[in-house]
């Protein structure tokens, strides 16, 4: 494995160093009153050289600044993810009404800092590095919730993030600071050589149990997803809908390196994947059954992607190569599946101050082209062929069902997937089979008009090819040296 010095570490980090630039051009040019329009172009581009730096990023391991951050074919997957949802944002954010254009400035730097520290998750190897790497997230995202300084719904969504966040902080920190204790260094692979010589006790348990309120927090299992529902509905859509992806991604990154590294020698004996597969299926059945009820588009989407991380926690439920594909292979069409179906949420909210679900009666036959296409990424979401919803479902319980220890969490996922039906079924319903006389057609934005249709054509598209991205898949794993 090669060991980087600071200095060396720089050739393998361009593309934080890109987003770092791109970052300091943004504020430069909001400060200067002449420049603020350019803030959105300066945004696109560095994000753009961004994504063609990490295609020449290297593919074997590399352990950057004195092994602080991993460089590795898991990493870069996860960066393509995080890169993809912000681009894809960022574009339709320059017509969001929700957002008043005297704070775009700020608003495309946030996101871009957001993005920086999920770029640190997804590669950090140090203890020191993953608390850090989170609060990089964590701050600029409080902001970011509540930048419609106006707006008293966003000003509360920030300040509930806020408590929520420094509450999980905290807890995490001090599980982070017990393996330090136990193993005399932030290194994880020393932490890990080190916990190997400790039997089950209550302190490996309770380390399990505070880190995992961190990670939770983040990806919103229940029982700390409190945040998401409030969070989702008061921030600015898009927000709310970079919310619902990116940082869940980088999340399942960090938690995928974090126990794989330090627990996967002690599985027998620490027993953390009954505990997974425990919150798995109470996060499952809590977001799918608060959301029966929700009214509210954006509350009911976060319910709905509460629902969905517990379905992504099955797969982590079991201790294999193939159970870390399927959570790969899951997350994958999850962005696509779900910005889909929020790009369609924007739209509405944009052209008719629709967060209300009576506010979509209607709008299938007013605009038949945008509702198919948001049909089609509910469908996928639900998880009903052909869609690549299904596929994803599909495959995590095949694992699931290899291992005859959690056939009752099948079952749960199983019936969880069935209730999900009903409230997909009910924006469905508004808008075709609910009638709005007064509906009047708004023209949709061009650059969010295809971002719906793109996002949600590969629903299918990645049906067709799945064995493809599989083998992919298996071969990024294979190359990291967990496995």
């Amino acid at each position: 494995m090669e060991y980087l010095s600071n200095i060396n570490s720089l050739t393998s980090y361009l593309p934080e160093l890109m987003i770092v630039l791109t970052i300091l051009c943004v504020f430069i040019a909001e400060s200067i009153s002449s420049y603020r329009s350019s803030t959105y172009m300066i945004s696109i581009a560095g994000l753009f050289f961004t994504g063609i730096l990490l295609l020449f990023s290297h593919s074997s391991i590399s352990l950057l600044f004195e092994g602080m951050i991993i460089n590795d074919s898991l990493s870069i997957f996860f960066k393509w993810l995080i890169l993809i949802s912000t681009l894809s944002i960022v574009l339709i954010s320059k017509e969001d009404n929700s957002v008043v254009s005297e704070v775009k400035g700020e608003y495309y730097a946030m996101l871009l800092i957001i993005m920086l520290g999920m770029f640190a998750m997804v590669s950090a190897k140090n203890l020191l590095m993953v608390y850090l790497a989170i609060e990089m997230v964590s701050i600029p995202s409080y902001i970011i919730a509540g930048i419609s300084k106006n707006d008293r719904e966003s000003n509360e969504a920030s300040l509930k993030y806020v408590i929520y966040g420094s509450f999980a902080s905290g807890i995490m920190l001090y599980g982070l600071s017990y393996l330090y204790g136990m193993a005399g260094s932030l290194d994880i692979n020393i932490v890990a050589a080190k916990l190997g010589s400790y039997d089950a006790s209550i302190t490996v348990y309770m380390i399990i149990i505070f880190v995992l309120v961190g990670f939770g927090y983040k990806i919103s299992m229940v029982p700390f997803h409190y945040w998401t529902p409030d969070v989702y509905q008061g921030a600015p859509i898009t927000v709310t809908a970079f919310l619902s992806v990116a940082p869940k991604a980088a999340g399942f990154a960090i938690l995928i390196r974090f126990f794989y590294t330090l627990f996967i020698d002690n599985v027998d004996i620490l027993q953390w994947p009954q505990l997974i597969a425990f919150m798995s299926a109470l996060t499952m059945t809590v977001g799918n059954v608060l959301a029966l009820n929700q009214t509210n588009i954006k509350r009911l989407l976060a319910y709905s992607s509460i629902s969905h991380v517990g379905f992504m926690l099955v797969a982590f439920s079991i201790v294999s190569l193939d159970s870390v594909v399927s959570i790969l292979f899951y997350m994958f069409f999850y962005l696509f599946m779900n910005l889909s179906a929020f790009y369609m949420a924007i739209y509405m909210s944009n052209n008719y101050n629709a967060d209300e679900l009576d506010d979509w009666n209607g709008i299938g036959l007013k605009a038949p082209v945008l509702s198919f296409f948001m049909v089609l990424s509910l469908a996928s979401l639900a998880g009903l062929p052909p869609t690549s919803g299904f596929i994803a479902k599909v495959y995590v319980l095949r694992n699931l069902f290899s291992d005859a220890t959690f056939l009752w969490l099948g079952l749960v996922a199983i019936i969880n997937t069935v209730i999900s039906l009903y409230y997909y079924f009910k924006i469905v319903r508004a808008m075709y089979f609910m009638k709005n006389d007064d509906l009047v057609y708004k023209k949709c934005n061009q650059v969010l008009f295809w971002s719906i249709i793109v996002f949600s054509l590969q629903n299918i598209i990645f049906y067709l090819y799945w064995p493809n991205l599989i083998k992919s898949l298996n071969y990024i794993l294979i190359n990291t040296g967990m496995f």
